[in-house]
Formats: C-alpha cells, sequence, structure tokens
C-alpha cells in the first residue's frame, strides 16, 4: 500500500512539471501598436485619458444625465451583465466539483415465495463519492471557469465603453445638426430678403428676370434642405432613445458652441493597452481558457481516482432478515484508466492545441487594432485642430466676399451670380464648420474609447 502512495505521488509531481498544472502566461506579442503621438498638446503619459472617470471627460450636464440613462438600461449592457452572472454560476459549479458529492439511495423490497410469509427488506444507505484531483482536471477546469468568468467581465466593460462613446458621439451630431439647422434657418431669412431686393433691383431695371429667379431656386433649394435636417434630428434623437432604452422622443441637450473641447491629452505607454482596453483583456482571458482546455484534455489521458463510501441501516444482512435494521458501512476506492479511448483523447487534444494557436492568433490581431485605433483618433484630432484656423479664415474671406458682391451688383458691375456663388459658398464654409467641431468632439470620444476609458479594472487572474 505504501508502495502504491509513493508511486501516485511521483506520478503527480512528473505531471506536474508536464503542464497539466501549470499555470498561463502571456505570449510574446507585440507592445508598440500605436504610433507615437504629435499632435500638440498630446503627450505619452502613464496617466492617460482612458484612466479618467467618464463624468470627468464628459462635463455637459445633459449629456451626463444620457449616459447614466444608457448604463441602467442599455439592452446590450444589460446582456452582457447576465453573461457575467452566468460565468460566476459556472465557477461556482467548477468550484464544488472539489466536494464529495452526497446522496441518498433507499431501497425495499417485498417477496413471497411459495405461499410463505412475505419478506420484508430495506436499506437506508446515505452514498458520497469524492473524486481525487490527482492528475489536474478539476483544477484545469475551475481555472478556464474562471478565466471565463474574466472574460465576461472584460467583454461587459468593453459593451460599456462603446454605450459611452456611442452616446456621446450620437449626442454631438445631434448637437451638430441642431447648428446646421440654426445656420440654414438664418441663411434662409437672408436668402429670402434677397429675392425681394432682386425683385426691386428689377423694377428699377437694375437686374433682368434671370437674376431674380436664380435667386428664389436658391432660395427653395436651401429650404427644401431644412426638412432633411429636421428629419435627421428626428431620426437621431430616435436612435438615441433606443440607445438608452427608453420610448423614442425628444432629447434634452445643449449647444455645440458651448461644449469644451479638450486642450491637453494624454495617450500613455503603449503597453498599457494591455490593461486598460476591455476587449484586448477578453481576448487574452478567451486564450487562457483555452490554455486550461488543453490542460483538461491532457489529464484525460491519466486515471481517474474516485473514492466512494456508503453509510446507513439495513435489516439485510445477507445471512437472513434482521429487526431492527443494522447500521452498514463501506468504502472503496476505484481508478479508471482510459484504454480504448486514447484516440479520443488525442484528437481532443489536438483540437483544444488549435484552439489556443487561434485564440493566440486572435489576441495579437486585437491588439493590433486598439493600436490602429488610438492612431485614428489622434491623427482626427490632429486634423481637427489645423483646420480650425483655416476654416475661421475662410469663413471671414467668404463673409467679405458676400458683401463685396453684394455692393458690386448694387453699381451693375457683378452679377447675381457672383453674388450667388459667394453665398453658396459661404453657407457650406458655415455648415463644414460646425462639421469640424463635431470632429474634435468626436476624436477625444475616440481617443478615449481606444484607450479602454469608461471601464473598472479586472481582477487579476491568479
Amino acid at each position: 500500500m505504501k508502495t502504491k502512495i509513493i508511486y501516485l505521488a511521483g506520478a503527480a509531481l512528473l505531471l506536474s512539471s508536464c503542464n497539466v498544472y501549470r499555470h498561463y502566461q502571456r505570449p510574446e506579442v507585440q507592445t508598440d501598436v500605436y504610433r507615437e503621438a504629435t499632435v500638440p498638446g498630446v503627450s505619452a503619459d502613464t496617466m492617460n485619458l482612458g484612466n479618467l472617470p467618464w463624468r470627468e471627460v464628459f462635463t455637459d450636464p445633459k449629456l451626463q444625465a444620457l449616459i447614466q440613462q444608457g448604463l441602467a438600461h442599455n439592452a446590450d449592457l444589460q446582456t452582457a451583465r447576465l453573461r457575467v452572472e452566468e460565468a460566476e454560476a459556472m465557477l461556482m459549479s467548477a468550484r464544488l466539483a472539489y466536494v464529495p458529492s452526497l446522496g441518498l439511495q433507499p431501497q425495499g423490497t417485498i417477496s413471497s415465495f411459495d405461499n410463505r410469509n412475505t419478506t420484508k427488506t430495506y436499506q437506508l444507505p446515505a452514498v458520497a463519492s469524492w473524486e481525487l484531483d490527482l492528475f489536474g482536471r478539476l483544477t484545469n477546469a475551475k481555472r478556464k471557469a474562471k478565466a471565463d468568468l474574466m472574460q465576461s467581465e472584460a467583454y461587459r466593460q468593453a459593451v460599456q465603453t462603446q454605450v459611452i462613446a456611442a452616446i456621446a458621439n450620437m449626442y454631438y451630431t445631434l448637437l451638430t445638426l441642431d447648428r446646421q439647422l440654426a445656420i440654414s434657418e438664418e441663411t434662409a431669412i437672408i436668402w429670402a430678403q434677397n429675392v425681394e431686393t432682386m425683385r426691386q433691383m428689377k423694377a428699377r431695371a437694375a437686374v433682368n428676370e434671370a437674376a431674380v429667379v436664380q435667386s428664389e431656386a436658391n432660395s427653395y433649394a436651401l429650404n427644401a434642405s431644412l426638412f432633411d435636417l429636421r428629419r435627421q434630428i428626428r431620426e437621431t434623437e430616435n436612435s438615441l432613445s433606443v440607445l438608452i432604452g427608453i420610448v423614442p422622443q425628444e432629447i434634452e441637450r445643449g449647444e455645440l458652441p458651448l461644449q469644451p473641447v479638450a486642450a491637453d491629452l494624454t495617450v500613455g505607454v503603449p503597453i498599457q493597452l494591455l490593461s486598460n482596453r476591455p476587449d484586448v483583456k477578453a481576448a487574452e482571458m478567451a486564450l487562457a481558457g483555452t490554455f486550461y482546455n488543453t490542460n483538461v484534455a491532457r489529464a484525460a489521458f491519466y486515471p481517474q481516482i474516485t473514492l466512494n463510501g456508503t453509510v446507513g441501516f439495513s435489516n439485510n444482512s445477507g445471512m437472513g432478515i434482521v429487526n431492527p435494521g443494522k447500521m452498514i458501512l463501506s468504502a472503496i476506492g476505484s481508478l479508471t484508466q482510459p484504454i480504448f479511448a486514447q484516440g479520443a483523447n488525442r484528437a481532443r487534444l489536438k483540437v483544444a492545441k488549435a484552439q489556443q494557436e487561434e485564440a493566440t492568433i486572435a489576441f495579437q490581431q486585437t491588439l493590433l487594432q486598439a493600436g490602429a485605433e488610438v492612431s485614428d483618433a489622434l491623427f482626427l484630432y490632429e486634423t481637427a485642430r489645423n483646420k480650425a484656423a483655416d476654416r475661421s479664415g475662410q469663413i471671414q474671406s467668404l463673409e467679405k466676399a458676400v458683401e463685396y458682391t453684394q455692393e458690386l451688383l448694387n453699381y451693375s458691375t457683378a452679377t447675381y451670380l457672383e453674388v450667388l456663388t459667394a453665398q453658396q459658398a459661404l453657407l457650406s464654409a458655415r455648415l463644414t464648420e460646425a462639421g469640424d467641431v463635431l470632429e474634435s468632439l468626436q476624436a477625444v470620444v475616440n481617443l478615449y474609447q481606444a484607450l479602454g476609458g469608461g471601464r473598472e479594472d479586472v481582477e487579476p487572474l491568479n
């Protein structure tokens, strides 16, 4: 007996050095995954934008209320939370596998032979079964369940980050549409006045009928565009309502010119994406899960040791029927060694290894995609900042162009086509300026999301 114990202990020690008990370790991956910031006011620091609470990044009270509503009622986020609960239950189940299973197996028989007295026998045993995790099957199953739980939690955080960014982007889009509608309505009033001016000038023979009809067509086109802007506002309000889990309705909001645009941004060092980005963390936990699943497949090659015990009462002693019943007590150990299942076990191990390789590739690709998103957001921020000064100068020049061409028209030294061209260019520039502001705001939102903002820290894997 002592020799068998020493043999099993030696086998366990041997297996512990053969990957069955080994913990997951992060593979070698490329960590320098995004370009260095070249934007004035953007720096690499250990305290990056993604570490700030979302209320410090989005300071508009109306936007904060919408985000709070979305975090409480967004359908995707609620589903993600339920997945976390499912994973917690699976981890609890894996932990309970270490505990002996207990059950009652009462039995009773009534028999009579050749019309003799009826014989009644019974057994009232409690049965216990306990698997000894000598070869790591239960341990690796538990570790995989924990990795799955952390993956679910990271997924929930990734959804939370997406919800915050989507609400902010949609809110800023709504403010931009409001601004563009206001600009168009102001311009429509001016252009309607221009139509009356053209008619008066025609009455004085200062312009011909072509100038009048051109001004009318220009006014009609602008009035028609107002309907499209109002439709887009209604659709955006409805989409935002659905996103935050309420019935489509009018959204209370601020104004675009009052929105603060961040002046100083810190993006952090690239390696932080490994710990900050929830989707990167989820991909790594998926990899850890496949690692432990491979260990479970390896453990299937080794014996399964189970201890079984029975305690209870019975009136059938094997020698006769006794009443009242006497206590019965038994214990037995069993060892199951797979023999004819080697082929199936090898196939399962091969599948598990392939899935682990797939998860490794997915982890690396997720990290590269995260770096690309940071780079894109930085360049969008840089582009929007650089355009601001030029766009302002363009609008000032176009305002003067409209003023000068109208004066020249009054003196019959310019045609209405020149006035029309200047007016349309000014309107286009003003609308585009609103779009530039939107780009600046969305760049901050996208960078915040790309850096993993709006998350909670994931518990480290033990």
